[in-house]
């Protein structure tokens, strides 16, 4: 059975217009088919558009870098680079897994394919991306766009078994920026010489900075940073969820309690020199992370810590063990427990049972 369809059947302006446009138009009038773009004030950019300048600017130094997506040019940013260098961006369709085998033949070439898929639809490609590109060790960057809650796209569309479904393939890096800055120097850490199969994954919607144009800088690779020092709880966030971290801090402090964050960046390698010197300095830590808890991030850290018989109390944070329906990105933050208020509740329960053992 082959169907034939129609985008905006039975709306004139949407049988007659963009399509890209009409696939999700947000407001509109619908006598005249006219967009209507609220007036917004100046807020950091979309992390989709930051993946879209960046690679642009670093297409114009490296001259092997090319961008793959399967149909979602606009969605991604990448239309951007097209509009600029169309011969070196490939639009391949609705087709995640010819995207990933296709990158994985252009690294063979010598190239360095930028291969830009949502979360949720890289899913599709685990195959591909297994046995075509990590069996390889082949130099594909993986882009992975709506990582963690997208909102009102709902079940079927949150990226939140990324981190899991990565971090146990042999050669694959795992990464996670906590805001527009290290997005940019991950992607430009990413195409430097011999990395292998690298994933850089980051949320749907608004990033954290005004001002995030900043040179490029390499990241050393498996490498965490201390946001905060502190004494008496650590927490551990990956990507953007340091920023809720950031705001219970702000709290934290008024309060007189001395919290401290690590933006952990990697998942894979992990930060094990940061780690012991984390697991021996505290006895109670707090992971966060926008994914599935089961075989996460946490998963990971927990992991570390069994191996190395450290007697530490951790808390994890994040998506539990069921599918999570449609709501804005806040209020799914809410629900499965990994917001602000979370996570300052997490910190109060940790430090009321330290205070009880002593």
């Amino acid at each position: 059975l082959h169907c034939i369809t129609q985008k905006g059947k039975g709306y004139k302006p949407a049988e007659d217009g963009d399509t890209t446009k009409w696939h999700a138009p947000g407001l509109f009038n619908k006598e005249t088919g006219e967009i209507i773009s609220p007036k917004k004030k100046k807020s950091p950019p979309k992390y989709q558009d930051v993946f879209g300048e960046t690679i642009i600017e670093l297409a114009n130094e490296n001259k092997n870098i090319v961008g793959v997506t399967p149909a979602m040019l606009s969605g991604s940013s990448l239309n951007k680079m097209m509009d600029i260098m169309p011969d070196r961006v490939f639009d391949v369709g609705i087709a995640e897994q010819h995207a990933v085998t296709f990158s994985a033949g252009l690294a063979t070439q010598g190239l360095t394919p930028y291969c830009n898929i949502y979360s949720s639809f890289m899913q599709r490609a685990y195959d591909q991306v297994i046995h075509d590109v990590a069996l390889q060790n082949l130099d594909v960057v993986f882009c992975l766009d709506r990582g963690g809650f997208v909102g009102a796209d709902g079940a079927t569309h949150h990226g939140v078994f990324d981190l899991a479904y990565f971090r146990c393939i042999p050669n694959m890096i795992v990464s996670a920026p906590m805001n527009e800055q290290e997005l940019r120097n991950l992607m430009y850490t990413a195409q430097l010489p011999n990395k292998g199969p690298f994933s850089i994954r980051y949320p749907r919607g608004n990033g954290a900075m005004l001002d995030w144009g900043t040179p490029f800088e390499e990241i050393e690779i498996g490498k965490g940073r201390m946001v905060k020092d502190g004494e008496e709880v650590a927490i551990l966030s990956i990507g953007n969820t340091g920023n809720f971290v950031v705001e219970a801090n702000l709290d934290f402090v008024k309060e007189g309690l001395d919290i401290a964050h690590f933006d952990m960046r990697f998942v894979k390698p992990l930060d094990k020199d940061l780690l012991h010197t984390i697991f021996q300095k505290f006895d109670k830590v707090i992971t966060i992370e926008d994914g599935c808890l089961q075989g996460g991030f946490g998963s990971a850290v927990i992991e570390f810590m069994v191996d190395n018989n450290y007697k530490t109390e951790v808390l994890r944070l994040g998506v539990p063990d069921e599918f999570i329906n449609h709501g804005t990105q806040e209020q799914l933050y809410v629900e499965c427990y990994f917001d602000v208020k979370a996570i300052k509740e997490s910190v109060y329960k940790l430090i009321s049972r330290k205070a009880q053992a002593v």
